[in-house]
């Protein structure tokens, strides 16, 4: 006995990557549907490595009723069109989009951090998935909080361009072509040029000069790990295709050393350590992409404060940024509230 599941938005990034990693975890399935809009209505897609192919549905036309979860890649303006209407046919939403991230009805879950928080969800039956940059920071945070109590987090994000969908990794591809042969690169989903070079610039700019993206990342580690936790962040575009880099500092209450930092990343759910003081003895991007694990390394003292300590964190974005992260979120529903699984 199993689940019935949609995968809304397949044909995307995430979407495919939804379906790759329920097929890899052998998620119990009674039942799977894949939908997307009016434009892929007919498309064909695979179930990961299963040899099985899935005939894409127009999600406007699709009925809910009888289906256990439905994991939502569409977009915030698609997603406040249809989680509604997935949630009230009894279909539980768990939605990668920053819709309902903030809203205090609805959990915001990262399972190695705040599994008891899904206990709520039936209050809109819809569960929130992270911003990517988030996910993957907390993951790391979240040990080192129970063992010495975080105060204050400084990050610099590097994110990849899958962070801003095909459209991103295309413009990456097209533009380092064209300068390998002398053509212009011109941007056009970014604001500059992202291919050999950075952009300090991820969604829209607030008011007070930080962008949508650092702010999610301060608002959201508050409401997954601690909201006396005081967070700022910097986000940075990088001409990487997949996996997101963050440079983080953390200043704790009380006291905790680098090798206790490292003893206890060793041990943590969902952190992998590899932290070799030598050449090559730590994890970039390009060596995180298909894994689930969120990698730490370069773990060290910050001798200019009091119980600092400074770390780099690495993860693929796609994975535990989105689409495993919202089929860890499905199986820890199913654990704790569904119970179909055979």
């Amino acid at each position: 006995m199993g689940y019935r599941i949609v995968v809304a938005g397949a044909t995307g990034n995430v979407g495919r990557e939804m379906l790759n990693i329920l097929a890899e975890r052998e998620f119990p399935i009674a039942d799977i549907a894949a939908v997307a809009s009016s434009r892929s209505q007919g498309d064909e897609i695979d179930f990961g490595d299963t040899g099985r192919k899935l005939k894409v549905q127009n999600i406007d036309n699709f009925d809910p009723r009888g289906w256990d979860m439905a994991l939502f890649a569409i977009g915030s303006e698609a997603t406040a069109i249809h989680a509604p209407r997935f949630a009230a046919a009894g279909c539980t939403v768990i939605d990668n989009s920053s819709l309902y991230r903030m809203d205090p009805d609805v959990p915001l879950i990262v399972p190695e951090v705040n599994p008891q928080a899904i206990d709520g969800y039936l209050r809109k039956n819809i569960i929130a998935n992270p911003n990517c940059s988030t996910a993957q920071m907390v993951v790391a945070l979240k040990p080192l909080h129970d063992a010495a109590t975080i105060k204050r987090v400084v990050v610099s994000t590097y994110q990849s361009v899958s962070g801003a969908g095909k459209d991103g990794m295309d413009e990456l591809f097209e533009q380092s072509r064209n300068i390998f042969v002398g053509d212009t690169a011109e941007a056009k989903k970014f604001t500059k040029q992202i291919a050999f070079n950075v952009i300090p610039h991820i969604d829209k700019f607030l008011d007070d000069g930080f962008t949508k993206e650092e702010w999610k990342m301060v608002v959201e580690t508050k409401k997954i790990l601690d909201p006396k936790i005081k967070v700022v962040a910097t986000c940075v575009r990088v001409p990487v295709f997949v996996g997101h880099s963050e440079a983080i500092t953390i200043e704790f209450e009380n006291e905790i050393s680098a090798e206790q930092a490292q003893s206890i990343l060793r041990e943590a759910p969902g952190v992998m350590l590899v932290d070799k003081r030598e050449d090559g003895g730590y994890v970039t991007p390009v060596e995180c992409v298909g894994e689930y694990a969120t990698y730490v390394s370069r773990v060290r003292e910050d001798p200019t404060v009091d119980n600092g300590l400074v770390l780099w964190c690495v993860s693929d974005n796609l994975r535990k940024g989105a689409a495993l992260n919202a089929v860890q979120i499905a199986e820890l529903l199913g654990r704790r509230h569904l119970k179909k699984a055979a």
